[in-house]
């Protein structure tokens, strides 16, 4: 990206998942724009390996902290308002997510997917909300999948987190329509970063599966906010499949039969 957007310059952002890889080359191109940045993640020392990669860190703030613990949620507020007086954004990026059986897949594992990539962010926003609406405006960026409006075998915790996501930002933009607040609810295809496995790589070339550069996928993001699309799907064909699954489900059940059966080999 070249040039500063005046719409982004100076905005106060609280971004999660600030380590991972959509989440570092996100908070490249912020800082770029002049952005103020609450960079949160739950290791100090990788968000210190980030600040250095910025150079400058003075609009940033290097938030150590686990956004699923009610503590890690307090810790975000609280550095945001003693480092910027508030926030004007938050951007959901943290993740996890696991490729495997469902049947193999334990309890508690089911659990820590489903309360990092949906729980956490539901009540982060919900942190949020109050001052936003107070000063009469904010904006609140959910990343999600096209793994949430295509639900893929082997994937089947991350899938449904992905979509219990695309459908919180749906309701919450329609309870939100007549105030000032605005969300967004953007959708990458698959994306190579750290977040996959050996296996999900492997399983990727065999099938053909489309994987972007995770500084691809930060820039269409930030064009998705400075337009405030209400919702963005990255990637084509896989934005077109989405369309179809949601009107002819059967169609995808079929065209992905033998992808599944191929992708079962590779998992653990």
């Amino acid at each position: 990206m070249t040039g500063t957007n005046k719409q982004l310059a100076g905005q106060r952002i609280i971004l999660t998942g600030a380590t991972g890889g959509i989440g570092a080359e996100l908070s490249q191109l912020l800082y770029e724009q002049g952005c103020q940045i609450g960079l949160v993640g739950r290791s100090q020392e990788k968000l210190e390996v980030l600040s250095k990669r910025l150079i400058n860190c003075a609009n940033c703030s290097l938030i150590a902290a686990d956004i699923s613990t009610s503590d890690g949620r307090q810790k975000i507020i609280d550095e945001m308002e003693k480092n910027f007086g508030g926030y004007d954004m938050l951007i959901n990026t943290a993740g996890i997510m696991d490729f495997t059986s469902f049947l193999d897949q334990t309890d508690e594992r089911i659990e820590a997917v489903l309360k990092t990539n949906i729980i956490a962010p539901m009540q982060l926003c919900k942190k949020v909300l109050p001052s936003m609406l107070k000063q009469g405006r904010g904006h609140i960026v959910n990343i999600g999948s096209t793994f949430g409006s295509i639900g893929f075998a082997w994937f089947t915790s991350y899938s449904s987190s992905k979509f219990a996501l695309r459908g919180f930002s749906q309701a919450l933009r329609r309870e939100l329509a007549e105030t000032p607040i605005k969300i967004s609810y953007i959708a990458p295809r698959a994306v190579k970063t750290s977040l996959n496995s050996c296996a999900v790589y492997n399983m990727a070339k065999e099938i053909k599966m489309n994987m972007d550069e995770p500084d691809k996928v930060a820039k269409e993001i930030i064009q998705a906010i400075i337009k405030e699309s209400k919702e963005k799907y990255i990637g084509f064909p896989e934005s077109l499949f989405v369309r179809i699954n949601a009107i002819f489900p059967a169609i995808v059940d079929m065209a992905t039969r033998s992808q599944n059966l191929i992708a079962k080999k590779y998992i653990g």
